[in-house]
């Protein structure tokens, strides 16, 4: 049995959010809450309403236990990038890549 929580089209690279989710995987619910919370990261905000999210869905769709909890996967895939232009000296001009990652979140019991 687990619980899934999925984020589509987040805009952080994905890069940036795996330096996080490698902190949290395989830790129980309340010390990757506990971390997440703690860490100056752009993405451990995101992560956290991930989380909380993929909590809800395993105690009110699959009632499951909250206290044996843990993340037993999480990883974030590229998504499309936005491309955008940035002027530059002589009439010239820079690409500017604007990142989106798809992140992932399971959730199983410990037996």
């Amino acid at each position: 049995m687990e619980a899934k929580a999925k984020l589509s089209y987040a805009r952080i690279s994905s890069r940036k959010v795996k330096i996080v989710l490698d902190m949290i995987r395989n830790k129980d619910v309340a010390t990757a809450l506990g971390i997440l919370k703690n860490t100056p990261k752009a993405a451990s905000e995101i992560l956290e309403k991930l989380l909380n999210s993929a909590i809800a869905n395993a105690v009110t769709n699959h009632e499951m236990d909250i206290e044996k909890l843990y993340v037993a996967e999480c990883y974030a895939n590229q998504g499309p990038t936005l491309k955008r232009i940035r002027p530059r000296a002589q009439g010239r001009a820079f690409r500017i890549r604007k990142r989106t990652s798809h992140i992932t979140l399971v959730l199983k019991e410990k037996e």
